[in-house]
């Protein structure tokens, strides 16, 4: 069961036709993908370990849970998350440090053309810092996070699996941060999805179906087995159901997190851009998933989103290293141009 420290971050699904952006739901699930796409790159240009990453993109989804979009510019807000979690995770950077990264990443510059004392990277500076007060305000100094990752780190420990199926999940974990499943559904929740899927892609179009493997019965034997090049496991593919020991209503919540990573999957541009996604985009629906309308509907652009695995990319085992509103604040600054990369 998710801690009470986190129990105050979690929304219902309900919250997004409501949130303080006040514009619509695709853009505001583009533009939060975005930011945290932006905070990603943030992270991996400081060398900062996953655990910082997974961090920030939570609280990245928390803040804009109470404070509006059209206030706070996502890319000011993702590295202001970034900062504080260099400090809060023991990976500590200089401010100067990820001003510099982020003002590269904004124009779009090489970081050895972006002077550590120029008039812009001071500029980046103050504004990372009085987005800091308002982030921790938003957080009401809650530093406490929990990330799928380190979920699925327990999972793999407790149950030899295939290293592909460890690598899918953990790129489906990683991916979920561009979601906004963070701030829905507590971190297990989100690592039995992510394990499901990643289980039914490496098995295959002919093997269980995701009804069969979040049922709360283990699946018939009368049920259809993956082809003889799979091995048929049906009490692997429950593994983490068993692993977690769900109830009824913990299921149900596992399904509408694996309809929702779908729905995000199936905007994707498959045919030209991401054919290597194409498995998952495939894989149907659990027909399980308490009705309701798609979080990810027909309008939601797409653009390069996903961390899954390419099909020449060589499969590796994932590394864990885990351990009030004041926008009048801001000063009046020159107007950077942002480069639109994230």
């Amino acid at each position: 069961m998710p801690s009470s420290s986190n129990t105050q971050w979690l929304f219902p699904l309900s919250a997004f036709q409501v949130t303080p952006s006040g514009c619509t739901l695709e853009k505001e699930l583009y533009d939060r993908a975005r930011g945290v796409e932006f905070l990603f790159r943030l992270g991996s240009s400081l060398a900062l370990p996953s655990s910082a990453m997974f961090t920030a993109a939570t609280w990245f989804h928390r803040f804009y849970m109470r404070y509006s979009m059209e206030d706070f510019h996502r890319q000011d807000v993702a590295a202001s998350c970034i900062f504080l979690a260099t400090k809060t995770e023991e990976c500590g950077r200089k401010l100067r440090d990820v001003a510099r990264v982020c003002q590269a990443k904004v124009t779009g510059s090489d970081i050895s053309n972006i002077p550590a004392d120029s008039k812009e990277v001071d500029q980046c500076q103050a504004t990372i810092l009085l987005t800091e007060e308002v982030l921790l305000e938003a957080l009401c100094f809650d530093f406490i996070v929990e990330s799928p990752h380190a979920e699925l780190v327990d999972l793999f420990d407790a149950h030899e699996d295939n290293l592909l199926v460890q690598e899918y999940s953990w790129s489906l974990a990683h991916d979920s941060y561009r979601t906004p499943l963070c701030v829905l559904y507590p971190p297990r929740i989100i690592a039995a999805a992510c394990y499901i899927l990643a289980q039914r892609i490496f098995d295959g179009p002919n093997s269980l179906s995701l009804d069969a493997r979040i049922s709360i019965a283990a699946p018939s034997a009368s049920l259809p087995t993956p082809p003889s090049h799979k091995p048929p496991s049906p009490d692997a593919s429950r593994y983490a159901v068993e692993h977690f020991s769900f109830n009824v209503a913990e299921l149900s919540s596992v399904s509408d997190a694996l309809c929702i990573l779908l729905e995000f999957y199936g905007t994707q541009d498959v045919d030209t851009v991401f054919p290597h996604i194409s498995p998952i985009v495939i894989v149907p629906r659990p027909s399980s998933a308490p009705s309701r309308p798609h979080l990810y509907g027909t309008d939601y652009p797409f653009y390069d989103l996903t961390a899954m695995p390419r099909p020449d990319q060589p499969a590796r085992t994932p590394n864990s290293s885990y351990g009030g509103r004041t926008p009048s604040k801001k000063p009046s600054l020159p107007e950077t141009r942002r480069l639109d990369l994230s």
